[in-house]
């Protein structure tokens, strides 16, 4: 009999980067990146995931420190996924046809890539004043997995979220969430990753930023039972784990209730 074909689809290994962020600062950004990798990848990685506006901060300056799609930091990019043989991944402020952009970058290790752009713009932060809003979702594929990119305010909608037809195994966030709404933050992942039957993996910045706003990190791997997997408050933290396969498709198979989900189309 032929083999399920879940369980010829591997496990992934998954390295996060909760990373304090130097304040609208490219080069030092970059450089402390790429230093703390160099230190702290000690083993092959499938994955490397860095917080939202990750050689930046969550700024609003949005022409002047905006980058064009061959700019320094994608160039970083792929020599950072060349260099570690995989795929990876985090926001910048891209310039492109006269519009700004909060672009979620995944780029594979032979300079190939493809890109997100945040959909809900944070309006109390003028994010909506300063960028212009993507309009579609992605779902990427790596060993085998769908992996669904969002970033940090597109996880307080649900709907856009939403895991129809179990398109995709993990939903892959990251953030620049603050600490006075971090309970928000921990309940609204651990829905996401129940409501959804995905693994949710979000990946946040710590330190204050330019504007005296303080990030406490709680990055986090939360499994489809809402178990979680990895989580880190405050510090820094450069941490490895690996997610099972079998896992999840065990908890769909147990649990099938995404097959009874109400459908509907979004406009």
């Amino acid at each position: 009999m032929e083999s399920p074909q879940y369980l010829n689809i591997q496990n992934l290994k998954v390295t996060v980067f909760q990373a304090y962020l130097f304040w609208e600062n490219i080069d030092k950004n970059l450089q402390n990146i790429s230093l703390r990798l160099s230190g702290g990848v000690r083993e092959k990685t499938d994955l490397i995931v860095l917080p939202e506006m990750f050689n930046t901060g969550f700024t609003m300056k949005a022409e002047e420190l905006s980058e064009e799609m061959d700019g320094k930091t994608m160039q970083w990019l792929r020599k950072t996924a060349s260099n570690y043989d995989c795929v990876v991944t985090g926001s910048l402020i891209i310039k492109e046809n006269g519009h700004y952009y909060n672009r979620m970058i995944w780029m594979l290790p032979d300079g190939s890539y493809q890109y997100y752009d945040k959909h809900h713009l944070f309006g109390m932060g003028d994010e909506d004043q300063n960028f212009t809003a993507g309009t579609k979702s992605l779902i990427v594929e790596l060993k085998g997995w769908k992996i669904r990119l969002a970033v940090c305010y597109d996880l307080r909608f649900p709907v856009w979220l939403r895991n129809k037809n179990a398109e995709y195994d993990i939903l892959l966030l990251v953030a620049s969430w603050p600490d006075k709404r971090s309970s928000h933050w921990r309940t609204l992942i651990h829905a996401r990753a129940i409501e959804n039957q995905s693994y949710v993996i979000a990946v946040n910045r710590v330190g204050h930023d330019g504007n005296q706003v303080y990030h406490s990190g709680h990055s986090m791997c939360i499994d489809p039972h809402g178990n979680t997997v990895y989580y880190k408050p405050e510090d820094e933290d450069l941490y490895t784990f690996s997610i099972n396969y079998t896992d999840l498709e065990k908890t769909r198979r147990q649990f099938p209730f995404l097959k009874d989900a109400d459908s509907f189309s979004l406009t």
